[in-house]
């Protein structure tokens, strides 16, 4: 099944135990309908505010790890507090939002989730938090070390130069230099030159591995 609803309870697998009761009080007090979906490439989790129709609606993918979950989930809130506040009124990830955000990542801060390396990442840019956990690429590097990874996929920043590396789709790169913040790389198939995030997970390919 592609997503699965998300009884209070059944959330608790995916969230540490200490910050389960202050997230239940969130989604109870703004009756929130929370999804937990399958994987999403292009996003790790979703707001939409409510409708006369619909209860404010939250998706979070479920294949984060607990903090990353967590941290995501605080990330829609202050979304749906900010709306709460202020409407459409305001910046999706203005001062209005960040200053929401932080007030809510302080309290759970204080709960004593958070495992001390995630903590401090956090603690750097409290004072200007990034629009996106993805976006603080310090951060994302330090949440995945708690990822199960059972693919032992590693980060393009990981991989050798000249390393042939292969994308879930099973195409082929070979990567190449850094260019500013990117890793300029070459598809062996086809020659094209693909910039890539140093922390977007690849699967390394052996060093006599040839690439048809």
């Amino acid at each position: 099944m592609p997503k699965k609803e998300a009884p209070l309870e059944y959330l608790r697998q995916f969230i540490p135990d200490q910050a389960a009761p202050l997230v239940l009080d969130y989604l109870n007090h703004y009756q929130v309908h929370l999804t937990i979906t399958r994987e999403r490439k292009s996003v790790l989790g979703d707001y939409r505010h409510a409708t006369q129709a619909q209860n404010h609606r939250i998706s979070v993918n479920g294949n984060l790890n607990k903090y990353s979950f967590l941290i995501t989930l605080i990330h829609e809130l202050a979304h749906l507090v900010t709306f709460m506040e202020f409407g459409n009124g305001v910046q999706s990830h203005g001062k209005e939002w960040k200053k929401i955000y932080r007030k809510e990542l302080e309290d759970f801060i204080r709960l004593g989730v958070f495992p001390e390396d995630i903590l401090a990442a956090l603690k750097k840019n409290l004072h200007d938090l990034p629009a996106s956990s993805c976006a603080d690429e310090g951060l994302m590097r330090i949440l995945k070390r708690y990822d199960q990874n059972p693919g032992n996929l590693l980060l393009v920043e990981q991989v050798a130069e000249g390393q042939l590396f292969s994308l879930e789709d099973g195409r082929i790169f070979r990567k190449g230099k850094k260019l500013r913040k990117r890793f300029q790389c070459t598809e062996v198939a086809t020659g094209k030159l693909y910039l890539f995030s140093p922390i977007y997970e690849v699967k390394a390919m052996p060093a006599d591995k040839k690439a048809s």
